[in-house]
């Protein structure tokens, strides 16, 4: 839960007697979890309809709190699912409605009307083309661009798994700050010899031939990557010197 302002000066007036907030009391508020959010920011989600504010006769944005509560929830979509805002604008309108919806991961299309994948859903759930530059929110040419360089692979009959859609919306947020697919070959190449090294690891129980072994060897890939992740994160911050949320 967002904690109520501290109140800091220099970031703008406390809450109002009305409950309303200014922008910069809003700001104070959401950096304690998300100390990278700026003005600009809310400005732009709230350009792109995730958020309503009321304004006052000179055009100030004034925030109740269930705005900020839904900032913090668009925030941490974002940050902890790399949703789309598409897709997180969907999910909260459907909460908006009172209806009973899990968290996305991806937003497909099904005779017109878009439907909201849960984050239970199985990890072998396949996606084709049109639907990965749908969710994505890419064009075909990035997706074809970044097949080029090895970031995206189809699978042998044609499709993509699930987890395409989370690399190219990060492929794509990346190129906002510059960072060209090209440069990113580097990170894809690290990723890989992972990979080989946890292969490496499971290979002798994923040859075995009892089947509860190999069973075995599924869920210490899972466990293996989960560990692989946190210790490149970790080591990524430790080298940029910097401590994420």
């Amino acid at each position: 839960m967002l904690q109520s302002p501290s109140g800091g000066a220099g970031h703008g007036a406390a809450a109002t007697d009305s409950g309303l907030m200014s922008i910069g009391t809003v700001l104070n508020v959401l950096r304690d979890e998300f100390p990278e959010v700026t003005i600009s920011k809310i400005r732009f989600l709230e350009a792109e309809g995730l958020i309503e504010p009321q304004r006052t006769p000179s055009g100030y944005r004034k925030f109740s709190t269930e705005d900020v509560e839904r900032l913090g929830h668009v925030l941490r979509m974002q940050r902890d699912h790399y949703l789309p805002l598409k897709v997180i604008r969907e999910h909260l309108d459907a909460m908006a409605r009172g209806e009973a919806v899990q968290l996305p991961v991806v937003g497909r299309q099904r005779d017109g009307e878009t439907v909201l994948e849960a984050l239970e859903a199985p990890t072998a759930a396949r996606i084709g083309r049109a639907e990965l530059i749908s969710a994505a929110e890419i064009e075909e040419r990035d997706l074809q661009e970044w097949e080029s360089y090895g970031l995206i692979t189809p699978l042998e009959d044609g499709v993509y798994d699930a987890e395409s859609v989370t690399v190219a919306s990060l492929v794509a947020e990346l190129g906002r700050f510059g960072i060209e697919p090209r440069h990113l070959r580097v990170m894809k190449a690290a990723a890989d010899r992972e990979a080989g090294l946890v292969d490496q690891v499971v290979a002798p129980l994923k040859r075995h031939r009892n089947p509860q072994t190999r069973a075995h060897a599924e869920a210490r890939t899972k466990e293996l990557a989960v560990l692989t992740v946190k210790l490149h994160a970790a080591l990524v911050q430790t080298a940029l010197g910097v401590r994420l949320p």
